[in-house]
Order: C-alpha cells, then sequence, then structure tokens
C-alpha cells in the first residue's frame, strides 16, 4: 500500500461524487454536522489547485479543500474526510498538513481557521499551531456562514445569533505566532546572557 497525498488536479476529478458521498456518509455515522458541497463546488475547489487528495493507486483515499474569506484575510481548510477503511493510519494528519501548508504558501498573511466537531481535527490543529476560539474571532463572511446551512446543526447556529454551535472554532494567527517566536527568542537570548555572566 503506497497512499500519496497531493495538491489535486484535473485527474482527481474522477473521484468528486465519491468525496462528496463519503463527507455524507461520515456526517450520518457521527451524528453531527458537516455541510455538504455541490459536486460543482468540489470541481472548482479541484480546478482552481486549493483541494488535497489522498489516494491508493488509483483508489480515493481522503480529501481537503481550501477557501479564502473577507478579502483573503481568512482562509479555511474544509471538508477534511478519510474513508473508514483507511482510518487510523495517520491519513488526516497528512492531509491536514498538506491543506495547511498550501493555505501558508498561497495565503501568508491570513489568519487560517476552521469548525470541528472531531476531536481528531482539533487535535492535528493543535498540533498545527491553532488554537480554540470564540466565532467572533472568525470571519464574518456571509457566504462562509451560508455554507453551514447544509449542517444539520444550522439551527442552532440560529438560535444562538451565530455565536455557537456544536462545532469549535479554531484560528491560526500568522502575527501571534511570529510575536510568540520572538518572545521566546528574546528569552533565551537573555537567558543565555546571565548565563554566561554568572559562570
Amino acid at each position: 500500500m503506497k497512499i500519496d497525498v497531493m495538491v489535486a488536479g484535473k485527474e482527481h476529478l474522477c473521484y468528486v461524487t465519491e468525496i462528496n458521498d463519503t463527507i455524507d456518509e461520515a456526517a450520518k455515522a457521527r451524528g453531527t454536522g458537516i455541510a455538504r458541497r455541490t459536486d460543482e463546488y468540489i470541481t472548482d475547489k479541484i480546478n482552481q489547485g486549493k483541494a488535497i487528495i489522498a489516494v491508493n493507486n488509483k483508489e480515493f483515499v481522503g480529501f481537503c479543500y481550501i477557501e479564502s474569506w473577507g478579502h483573503d484575510k481568512f482562509v479555511a481548510n474544509s471538508g477534511l474526510i478519510v474513508k473508514p477503511s483507511y482510518r487510523g493510519m495517520g491519513i488526516s494528519k497528512r492531509i491536514k498538513k498538506a491543506a495547511f501548508d498550501l493555505s501558508r504558501k498561497r495565503f501568508p498573511n491570513a489568519k487560517l481557521f476552521g469548525l470541528t466537531t472531531g476531536e481528531q481535527v482539533m487535535r492535528i490543529n493543535t498540533e498545527l499551531g491553532y488554537v480554540p476560539v470564540t466565532f467572533a474571532k472568525l470571519t464574518d463572511d456571509e457566504q462562509f456562514w451560508a455554507g453551514c446551512k447544509s449542517c444539520v446543526n444550522y439551527d442552532i447556529l440560529m438560535r444562538t445569533n451565530m455565536t455557537k454551535c456544536l462545532c469549535t472554532g479554531m484560528i491560526y494567527d500568522p502575527e501571534l505566532i511570529a510575536r510568540q517566536k520572538a518572545e521566546e527568542e528574546a528569552a533565551k537570548k537573555k537567558k543565555s546572557f546571565w548565563a554566561k555572566i554568572f559562570k
């Protein structure tokens, strides 16, 4: 078995319906909301070079796509799915990392964010530097939130005036990460300086 994870291209358009069906099946099995996209939407993401796919030879294994919002100030990694027969092999982590890298390459100054009900996705996001945030910290782009309409939990989002749902909002802020790294580096230099003086 050789599972390849890559930016999806035109040769992967044949998997679009299977991708959406796999997302639907996962939503039903978990009993939580995963918003279904149209086949045209997924096709568009692939054609724009904004999707990551995992394949085992010619068999579809997993998928994720990226989308920018709020004039490219925010980027979401969405639709992360791995076929049940391939779960537990670390594939979702590889797909998520590839989507993260693609997002950082194409939108280096954007805040990366996501909504998830999955514990595994939260764990992967945390490893990548995401932190949980309130929905107010996410994009206010109406088109993004309109994408939640096909989720079974959309009524919860509406009842709470778009402040809460069963999903957890998570964000990766490159400015915050850079600031934290600079502070850590300054602290190391200071510690090293005093260590030399008091040798």
